[in-house]
């Protein structure tokens, strides 16, 4: 997909404060330094709710701002991105949470300063975004597996990727695949499945990667049927996330569809990017080509 130069003009960031492990003392300074000979004209702000960084967001594209930056993790972004959707205005991103998985599959670093760089110098594209019922995702959703994890991972006291593996390490062998009808695009299959992932992107956060073929701006949702994989075989097959080819492995069926509607048994919970919701027990994923615009390293 093409890219396109920044043009100078207002920048918004949205900082949530208590995202991820890393506290955000010395942001504005660094913001302030990095700033100050550029053609910007920039105001931070602080979330003070769930619901703060899409009012604020949306609030600037009214006024004009051109760039609006999610300082935070992936819930951070998809909440500052909700605002965005549409308008000729572009989300930035400084990756502040646990995993930062949209940051780390556009290979935005994880330096303050250098995604600052990546803001005053980096180019604007277009994305595809998706949502499940009208909700949106920009990352991945899921049923099953991953979304009990997100759940139990939003009550843990401790962030980051340690308390993410201990949290999987005690729920990993009592948790039962269930079973799931799959309308993708019209073609109906049944599966038993440990979890069912749609990834718009290649990333899970911490750079592992359920389906490193997974694209952007392919105008399709990657469907990921995930079986549940042996106690002995985890300690051969965990590491393929790491090294982008789980999908060759036995364990994962991948399947692109521009629509998907889900049944199971009864209604639990869903992730959307990581943040945990209840939902209904049937449901439909769409995606939406080439929606957002966001700035992305030259």
């Amino acid at each position: 997909m093409s890219k396109e130069a920044i043009s100078k003009g207002k920048i918004l960031f949205i900082i949530n404060p208590v995202s991820g492990t890393s506290k955000n003392d010395n942001l504005e300074k660094i913001i302030k330094q990095k700033l100050a000979d550029s053609d910007f004209e920039y105001k931070v702000v602080y979330t003070e709710s769930p619901e703060s960084a899409e009012i604020l967001s949306r609030e600037a594209v009214q006024s004009g701002t051109n760039i609006i930056v999610a300082v935070g993790g992936d819930g951070t972004v998809n909440e500052t991105a909700r605002g965005i959707i549409g308008s000729d205005s572009a989300l930035a991103i400084i990756p502040r949470g646990s995993g930062n998985g949209l940051a780390r599959h556009l290979k935005i670093p994880m330096r303050i300063s250098k995604a600052i760089d990546i803001i005053v110098n980096g180019k604007r594209k277009k994305i595809d975004t998706a949502t499940l019922d009208g909700q949106l995702f920009l990352n991945i959703a899921g049923v099953g597996f991953d979304a009990h994890i997100a759940k139990e991972f939003s009550k843990a006291k401790k962030r980051g990727f340690f308390s993410y593996m201990k949290i999987i390490s005690a729920a990993y062998k009592g948790y039962e695949p269930r079973k799931y009808t799959l309308i993708l695009d019209g073609k109906t299959i049944k599966r038993k499945a440990f979890m069912v992932s749609f990834a718009n992107s290649n990333q899970f956060g911490n750079n592992a990667s359920i389906d490193p073929n997974a694209r952007l701006d392919s105008g399709f949702i990657d469907v990921c049927i995930v079986r549940k994989i042996p106690m002995f075989r985890l300690p051969f097959i965990i590491p393929l996330l790491f090294t982008k080819q789980f999908d060759k492995t036995m364990f994962i069926e991948i399947i692109r569809a521009k629509e998907a509607i889900v049944k199971r048994s009864k209604g639990k919970t869903i992730h959307l990017d990581g943040e945990p919701f209840q939902h209904a027990k049937e449901f439909e994923v769409k995606v939406h080509p080439l929606s957002l615009n966001i700035i992305v390293p030259q």
